[in-house]
């Protein structure tokens, strides 16, 4: 795989620190999250907020497996095979969401390639059985893009999730290396085809710096979501798993951060997350008043 830059060898930043996960809160989640055989992504995927969401006893389910079909340079979800599908887990995500009580949750998936609907059915099943148990539960789906199939993404929208997310992740320039198999083109069509199916649904993308991408590419990346009508944005540092994935070029400085926030709500955006720490989920109860 080609990389898009130098690595960068220099130690992490004060800002990047985070506390250990730990506390009553975390453990009574993860032992939960156990017993039902639930994936989330805040392990899976090596979230710095874990301790912090864990906490404040929230989470982003992960449903469809853990095993991804597709092998991105950033990600640190395994790929391989999957060898499962369990049609069961809609109900136990639903029961948990009741159990801890959460006011937003937000269901994610690996990408499923070897499904004909990428697991689409599933992600509105688990939708259903939330609104079912939990009417008052603000619903929010991080979803692959189910390889550009336009009737799964209908089967999701008619759904009705309060917020329907999923990420560029990165500048058009670098999608190619960054995401495997995915395209930066059909990602901008499959938000704004979503957007076309629901106009009040509200959208959301994001994208990670520090790969190599120059100012210019970012807010051209800013401007592309505006044409699709996305409505929130989240802007975050890119943290290198492991040494078999794609190399840091730099750390982005908070101050940094937050001028490229002014320039998106600059954009209208109606809600924009931006900062070192910032992951698709960060602060996601806060976002579905947000409508640019």
């Amino acid at each position: 795989m080609a990389m898009p830059g130098p690595a960068f060898s220099g130690a992490k930043p004060e800002w990047l620190k985070v506390r250990l996960p730990g506390g009553a809160e975390f453990f009574e989640l993860k032992q939960l999250m156990r017993a039902q055989g639930l994936h989330t992504v805040c392990e899976d995927a090596h979230c710095p907020n874990v301790g912090e969401c864990w906490g404040n006893r929230t989470a982003t389910f992960m449903i469809l497996g853990n095993i991804c079909t597709r092998a991105c340079g950033f990600c640190a979800v395994h790929s391989g095979r999957p060898t499962e599908l369990d049609l069961a887990e809609p109900r136990r995500v639903a029961r948990v969401t009741k159990t801890l009580g959460l006011e937003h949750v937000v269901v994610t998936s690996v990408a499923r390639d070897d499904l004909a609907d990428g697991g689409a059915l599933v992600f509105a099943q688990t939708i259903a059985e939330i609104r079912r148990l939990c009417p008052q539960t603000a619903v929010e789906v991080l979803t692959p893009d189910f390889a550009g199939n336009w009737q799964a993404l209908a089967l999701v929208v008619e759904a009705a999730p309060d917020i329907l997310n999923h990420n560029l992740e990165t500048v058009e320039r670098l999608s190619d290396r960054v995401r495997s198999r995915a395209k930066y083109r059909r990602s901008l069509e499959f938000l704004a085809r979503a957007k076309d199916l629901s106009p009040t649904l509200l959208t959301k993308s994001g994208i990670m710096l520090g790969l190599g991408e120059e100012r210019s590419e970012i807010l051209a990346t800013l401007a592309d979501m505006r044409t699709a009508k996305i409505d929130i944005v989240t802007i975050g540092q890119y943290l290198r798993p492991s040494l078999r994935h794609l190399p840091l070029v730099r750390y982005v400085t908070p101050e940094e951060f937050l001028e490229i926030k002014e320039a998106a709500l600059g954009l209208g955006f109606g809600h924009v997350e931006a900062g070192p720490l910032v992951r698709s989920s960060y602060h996601a109860h806060a976002q579905v008043p947000a409508r640019g």
